[in-house]
């Protein structure tokens, strides 16, 4: 294409194409990317239109071919065709060639590779919407087969419970009762987790007395809170309805998450729960939940990893402590649906701070404000327990007076434990045992590590030989 009366254009070297065209539609320059699309070369100007190469798009006027009808500036979708007369998709728009009166300029995109790049991502988000579709329906079915197993399996178990009077039996069966329940814990984990991520979990909002709710969860983990010589607190702010309107069987499970967090990884000293109203919306309140424990803590580099799928803060926790790694992972989703967000705070060996906030209707309670100075007091009253907080980090100092005392303390209901032939309980407070014997010499760890083998496999001859060896070399004055 020539560039007859044409000074050197400056879009030589553009990466879009570029045609400028005189008023009968007479194309008087191409640049190079327009040249090499289009299949000419220089010397073929003669002939050539935009008509050839946009058919259709300009209708020749003697004035501007066509180019008045565009919109100003404005780009359109077209489909420009080569030299042998093939095609392909375009975007481009006119606007006037300036310094050359009475002539205008076609800017062009090739969007062929864009097109064809949308299509295979069309495809593949559809692909992988079917894929998600298959995994949840999976997963939904299998969970569902699996829970039928072992809750016939359960059944079973604990109607045989009542019938059989041999120890060594009732231990087998109530090691396979604790083992359905963990398996039903876990597969009810998944099942969640999976229409989580498919996105149709959908909470289910009802009417419900708060200070009731509360009080079944406290009731579900008092009794092993204590037994394992822990203080628990619960504190509810005046503030708060009495009746609201939310999703009580969630609350029930983030709440029973974090307890149960709390309490496997607390060893001495003490787990709180505050309820606090900080904020009102019309009939909206915002709910905000604090669960602290003293218990090994978790450091600030892996916080990030506590609310992750399948995660755990190292591998070890798993080994420990047990899970799957999606607790966390499932409150933050629930939370999150529920308007609010949640967060931890906390220092390795120093115990943790989980905080959460929901968003419920306010079902009859009286008016509160954000962050009244009853509720401020409730928090600093909740999370300070600073001279407790030194008490419990002096009890994992071992060889002191107060480690002693906790040392001594355990081992005694350790050791009531298997005499009554709990072995479930007698592992509970063997962890304890281990954590204050963890700044111990080696003799003191390797007796607490055989004690710890002996409680696991059953044995209460050697369980009695180690307890005695560790009772002797933990507590000997010294």
């Amino acid at each position: 294409m020539g560039e007859e009366g044409i000074g050197i254009f400056p879009a030589e070297d553009a990466l879009e194409m570029v045609l400028m065209f005189d008023g009968t539609g007479r194309i008087l320059y191409a640049n190079a990317a327009a040249c090499d699309k289009l299949g000419y070369v220089r010397e073929e100007s003669a002939g050539a239109r935009m008509e050839d190469v946009l058919p259709g798009a300009f209708q020749p006027s003697g004035s501007g071919a066509g180019a008045e009808s565009w919109p100003n500036g404005g780009t359109r979708h077209l489909v420009m065709y080569r030299k042998n007369l093939t095609c392909f998709p375009v975007e481009a728009k006119i606007v006037p060639s300036p310094g050359n009166p009475g002539c205008y300029l076609c800017l062009a995109d090739d969007v062929l590779e864009k097109e064809h790049l949308a299509r295979e991502i069309g495809q593949v988000r559809e692909e992988a919407r079917q894929a998600a579709k298959v995994k949840s329906e999976f997963v939904a079915n299998v969970t569902h087969e699996l829970r039928t197993p072992v809750n016939g399996i359960l059944g079973n178990v604990r109607e045989l419970l009542g019938q059989v009077e041999d120890e060594r039996t009732v231990q087998a069966l109530q090691l396979i009762e604790r083992c359905c329940g963990d398996m039903n814990k876990i597969i009810n984990n998944i099942l969640d987790f999976s229409k989580l991520e498919a996105g149709k979990f959908v909470l289910e909002s009802r009417r419900f007395h708060f200070r009731n709710m509360l009080d079944y969860v406290k009731a579900q983990h008092i009794s092993k809170i204590t037994e394992k010589g822990l203080d628990f607190f619960m504190t509810v702010s005046p503030q708060v309805p009495e009746y609201v309107v939310g999703d009580e069987l969630r609350v029930v499970q983030v709440l029973n998450n974090l307890l149960s967090n709390a309490l496997k990884f607390t060893a001495v000293g003490r787990i709180d729960v505050q309820v606090l109203l900080t904020a009102r919306v019309e009939d909206k309140v915002e709910l905000f939940f604090i669960v602290s424990d003293t218990g090994i803590g978790i450091g600030e580099e892996d916080r990030d990893k506590l609310f992750q799928s399948f995660s755990q803060v190292d591998a070890s926790i798993s080994r420990k402590y047990g899970g799957t790694g999606l607790g966390l992972n499932i409150c933050k989703q629930l939370v999150e649906l529920m308007g609010g967000d949640i967060e931890v705070e906390s220092k390795k060996g120093r115990g943790s701070n989980f905080s959460f906030s929901i968003w419920v209707e306010d079902d009859g309670g009286e008016a509160g404000g954000r962050k009244s100075p009853d509720d401020i007091a409730a928090v600093f009253k909740g999370m300070a327990h600073a001279g407790e907080r030194e008490e419990t980090e002096t009890v994992r100092i071992y060889g002191s007076p107060e480690n002693r005392e906790a040392l001594k303390r355990n081992l005694s209901k350790l050791i009531l434990c298997v005499e009554m032939g709990n072995w479930e309980k007698a592992e509970m407070f063997m962890e304890t045992v281990r954590q204050l014997t963890e700044g111990a010499p080696s003799d003191v760890k390797r007796a607490a590590l055989k004690l710890k083998m002996a409680i696991q496999k059953g044995d209460y001859e050697k369980v009695s030989a180690e307890y005695e060896r560790l009772n002797q070399c933990s507590l000997a004055p010294g």
